[in-house]
């Protein structure tokens, strides 16, 4: 993975009880493109990108690159669920050089309310805590977004911070495979 560490990608796909996490494939191009076309989901991410914009710009293989995982239930993208290194450059972090594992995510509206966004999260992270023991990862949100906060409490995130950041209040918390 990319900045993550020595590991092979893409790792084999994570079955959960409902759900496949999965590299990217051609197949993909067009939810990727409603995605990021939707308003719903661009509510607390700076808003959708216009359709006509992501046609021209998304690759014919979507988003394949180490440290993203398409969420696939029953053969179709339902979402995206990301670890990457936090840019160290970002305000708040837990280790003094910064650059920790951050976890991402952005589901189609349909998807939402069915739990799949915490199933395949907690996959994610118990694919993490394997490759990478002992390793913190972060997540950061706006407090406005309700579900996602939420979220973070059911994933075992705890807070660290809030700061102004994109003009509103944001969320930093810290999650550990390791119990205190």
């Amino acid at each position: 993975m990319t900045g993550l560490g020595p590991v092979a990608w893409p790792p084999a796909p994570i079955r959960t009880e409902r759900l496949v996490l999965r590299e990217s494939e051609a197949r993909d191009r067009v939810a990727f493109i409603e995605l990021f076309a939707s308003p719903e989901v661009g509510t607390y991410v700076g808003g959708p990108r216009p359709r006509d914009e992501l046609e021209r710009a998304v690759p014919e293989v979507p988003g394949r690159r180490p440290g993203l995982f398409v969420i696939d239930l029953d053969g179709a993208m339902i979402g995206m669920v990301t670890l990457d290194r936090r840019d160290t450059e970002r305000p708040v972090r837990v280790r003094p050089d910064g650059g920790e594992a951050e976890l991402g995510y952005l589901f189609l509206p349909e998807a939402w309310g069915c739990g799949y966004v915490s199933e395949a999260c907690a996959a994610a992270l118990d694919w993490f805590a394997d490759v990478f023991p002992s390793e913190p990862v972060v997540l950061t949100t706006q407090t406005a977004n309700d579900r996602s906060m939420r979220l973070a409490a059911k994933l075992g995130f705890t807070e660290v911070e809030r700061f102004e950041e994109y003009d509103a209040e944001q969320w930093f918390g810290v999650w550990s495979s390791v119990t205190p």
